[in-house]
């Protein structure tokens, strides 16, 4: 039986899963990221890849799950590991693994994931949102991924938070990562929330630290639930204008947090004009396997 491998890179570890064609996982393992050496990074992936042939006894169809996006060049750009930007990624790995090397957003890989065998499946369109380090997702309507000439489709945590909730609860513009003022990923990705609470508590504090204390009842962590809610209500209002799914999957670490999903329908319908239904509100079934079991399922559409 074949098998397919999906690596899922992110900025401290690099996970790879081997899945049979029934997508059961059959082994994972993972090894921290070179991420301040292309030349090193190449080599790591050479080796994982030789350690899930010689596992499997097979040559497997490898997809990757990797931050940031390809220009139409083959560069990659914009992604949070430096030594990946303006290298042919996908080119180079090919040539050193002598087969062929999907490479795909882990945003889009995890939309892909869930839309196919997870949360998503039992819709034909689907949005995907993951709320983590940063914010981002991607969308699958009508059997496939979307891409969109630039392979911007789900980079909204670049679009700007709408002015009347940063208005509302006199919030600063944060600045993101990408250089812009007030992208939403500044307020309702995980750096985002903890972002809140430290501008309403006045102390530096962790998100994990805001969660013990919104539990706890502390009324600065309350506060901060409230405009996180109005902010990432007004987020995911603005995608379903733009979109119009039939769910709304969420994923990242943030999506682990009960209160938030219970919470979003409502955050969602202050944001829409009458008349418009707020689309079902999902976590995630795989949760953070679905990046590596999307870029799998990435490698083997290619092959087919």
């Amino acid at each position: 039986m074949a098998v397919y491998y999906g690596l899922d890179i992110g900025g401290t570890k690099m996970e790879m899963a081997i899945y049979d064609a029934n997508w059961t996982l059959l082994h994972e393992w993972r090894v921290s990221t070179p991420g301040g050496d292309y030349p090193e990074f190449l080599q790591q992936v050479q080796q994982l890849v030789a350690q899930a042939d010689q596992w499997s006894g097979q040559h497997g169809m490898l997809g990757i799950a990797l931050p940031g996006i390809s220009d139409t060049q083959g560069l990659v750009i914009s992604s949070n590991l430096p030594c990946l930007n303006q290298q042919p990624v996908a080119a180079d790995l090919q040539a050193l693994l002598t087969r062929p090397v999907v490479i795909e957003n882990d945003c889009r890989s995890f939309v892909l994931s869930e839309a196919r065998l997870g949360a998503g499946q039992d819709f034909n369109r689907v949005l995907g949102v993951i709320l983590g380090t940063g914010c981002g997702g991607g969308f699958y309507a009508d059997g496939q991924l979307q891409q969109g000439a630039q392979q911007l489709v789900g980079e909204f945590g670049h679009q700007s938070l709408a002015a009347r909730v940063i208005q509302q609860h006199q919030l600063p513009l944060f600045r993101c990562g990408c250089g812009l003022l007030g992208c939403a990923e500044t307020y309702v990705s995980g750096r985002g929330l903890e972002r809140l609470y430290q501008h309403l508590q006045g102390n530096e504090a962790s998100t994990y630290q805001w969660l013990d204390a919104y539990r706890a009842g502390e009324a600065a962590a309350q506060a901060t639930f409230a405009v996180y809610m109005d902010a990432l209500g007004a987020v995911l209002a603005a995608q379903i204008l733009a979109y119009d799914p039939d769910v709304i999957v969420l994923g990242g670490g943030l999506s682990d947090i009960a209160e938030i999903i219970a919470a979003a329908p409502a955050a969602v319908r202050p944001h829409l004009f009458a008349g418009l239904q707020v689309p079902p509100i999902r976590a995630a079934a795989a949760g953070a396997a679905s990046g590596k079991r999307g870029a799998a399922l990435a490698g083997a559409l290619y092959e087919h």
